[in-house]
């Protein structure tokens, strides 16, 4: 089991934060979002794009977006927003993994949804997904 934490350290030029969308990508299931006291918490299911075993069931669909939404996070603070998942062990060790992000602000939005390309050096990208690596199974 994993424990995703996403940090918002601020608003979107200034403005105060009004929703967190995150994209969870391909071999991560079983996700369970943390609800957020003032915030309304909704998750978007799809089928998955294999089945993957988890307690020996096997599971072809489940959340591919959580958004926190209809609260309000003003520039000046920061907040976490949290869900935890499985990270399925077909998800290759050594390889980063990307979770797209939507900040979403008073009429405005920060898009944390660029992933490297192949050889490319993600601190070059605007607005990186932020991301993490996959370390073999001890």
């Amino acid at each position: 089991t994993y424990k995703a934490v996403l940090r918002v350290p601020h608003g979107c030029e200034g403005k105060a934060t009004t929703a967190v969308r995150v994209q969870i990508p391909e071999g991560v299931i079983a996700v369970k979002p943390m609800p957020k006291p003032g915030w309304t918490l909704q998750t978007k299911k799809g089928k998955y794009e294999k089945s993957y075993q988890l307690y020996g069931q096997a599971v072809a669909d489940g959340v591919k977006e959580v958004d926190w939404s209809a609260g309000s996070l003003p520039d000046e603070f920061y907040d976490e927003f949290v869900f935890r998942a499985t990270l399925t062990a077909d998800l290759p060790a050594g390889q980063k993994l990307y979770f797209p992000v939507v900040q979403e602000c008073d009429g405005a939005a920060d898009r944390w949804i660029e992933i490297p390309a192949a050889g490319q050096d993600e601190d070059a990208l605007e607005s990186p997904a932020p991301g993490i690596k996959l370390l073999p199974k001890k």
